[in-house]
């Protein structure tokens, strides 16, 4: 081969990474609006069959993927800087259409809370059925601080996360002792006990919930009122749409790091193997702790927004349900995956609404079409890939 040749095969990688994922995220992003404004269930109908066909394909084509892949790893900045540009810009091209931010606000949320799940059960293999509670110690903690007290939606933001992260040691420690289902058994009594001081409580408001949490505000501009950008008006809800933004942004950078670090390699050593984990001299209760500890932090990050974004909170928004919710996201998107944790947690989160046509039997449909997804991608939507070691840790 020539070196000319060689020369132009290596600079055709570039431009065929670029089109590739400028292909990708665009798409997505056509087929996200399309089927959050879409009222007619065929539309719906339609691009879930399309997407299930897109996983079929790579399901059957695995040079494809890999394709995929590969562009996306080697054109890392591109990807980034195109993806914050679509979230940026997204709110404008939904026509001002504010349940359709509900949903996103809601799915965002949601996929903070399976990506701190992740931690656990996709990392460290450590089932966990207390993510909602530590959701709602995070809701509850920051809107008492802001209601008895007066402190600011910034302030009780790092506070409720505080108090969440010591409920995760405390649910952590004790855990220790327990392993594979009984260790579930434990999460669950967790959840159940919170829920049930929460709606025993008078100070917490008991079953009536607190009422009352006031609106943020960041230099002056209040999250109640509309962001109006060069003539372009969007509704309030737009200012939470970014604040959840920009924490599943910290929550994806926080994965990343988590993932390529000590901690990440000593989490995938518990998940393969806790006994040879144990003796190559890793601290498999210190990691285990610190895995419920980070899953309780960044709840509780999801919990506060979430409460000072619908202004009421009861015992009946963290239920056990909630929990389970969470932990099937994380399973269909594909575990110790960020990006199948994130989309099995907006899918989980959009395809009940948006079945809603379908009235009484809309629960069934939606477990029917988790159910197709499973069976075409029985790992999860995306799944988990072998660890590629760089030596440099």
């Amino acid at each position: 081969m020539s070196a000319t040749a060689v020369s132009s095969r290596t600079q055709s990688f570039p431009v065929r990474d670029v089109l590739t994922v400028g292909v990708v995220e665009l798409l997505g992003a056509a087929a996200l609006r399309q089927f959050l404004l879409s009222d007619d269930w065929r539309i719906v109908a339609g691009l879930l069959v399309a997407f299930g066909a897109c996983l079929a394909i790579l399901q059957r084509r695995g040079d494809i993927e890999d394709l995929i892949i590969g562009s996306f790893e080697r054109s890392r900045l591109l990807a980034a800087c195109l993806g914050i540009a679509v979230v940026t810009l997204f709110p404008f091209l939904l026509a001002g259409n504010t349940y359709a931010l509900h949903l996103l606000i809601v799915g965002q949320l949601y996929a903070v809370l399976a990506l701190a799940l992740n931690f656990q059960l996709g990392s460290a293999n450590i089932p966990n059925f207390a993510t909602g509670a530590s959701y709602g110690i995070g809701a509850y903690a920051s809107a008492l601080l802001a209601i008895n007290f007066g402190v600011s939606f910034w302030l009780a933001l790092p506070a409720a996360a505080v108090v969440a992260t010591a409920f995760g040691f405390l649910l952590g420690l004790p855990s220790m002792r327990a392993k594979e289902s009984y260790l579930a058994l434990v999460t669950i009594a967790f959840g159940v006990v919170i829920q049930q001081l929460l709606n025993n409580f008078d100070w917490t408001g008991g079953p009536n919930g607190l009422v009352g949490i006031p609106v943020p505000s960041l230099f002056g501009h209040s999250f109640a009122s509309p962001i109006t950008i060069f003539g372009f008006s969007l509704p309030s809800q737009a200012n939470f749409y970014y604040l959840s933004a920009v924490l599943v942004g910290i929550s994806i950078l926080s994965a990343q790091r988590l993932h390529g670090s000590r901690v990440g390699l000593a989490w995938n050593a518990l998940r393969a193997d806790e006994l040879a984990a144990r003796c190559q001299g890793i601290n498999v209760t210190w990691y285990k702790v610190l895995a419920f500890a980070v899953d309780a932090f960044l709840a509780a990050f999801a919990g506060t927004i979430y409460a000072f974004y619908v202004g009421f909170i009861s015992p009946d928004n963290f239920t056990f349900l909630v929990s389970v919710t969470i932990m099937t996201m994380v399973i269909v998107g594909g575990m110790d995956n960020t990006l199948g944790v994130i989309v099995g947690a907006m899918m989980l989160t959009l395809l009940p609404e948006k079945l809603r046509a379908f009235s009484d039997y809309r629960i069934m449909f939606f477990g029917i079409v988790v159910i197709l997804f499973l069976v075409i991608r029985p790992q999860g939507l995306f799944p988990q890939r072998i660890r590629r070691y760089g030596g440099g840790l």
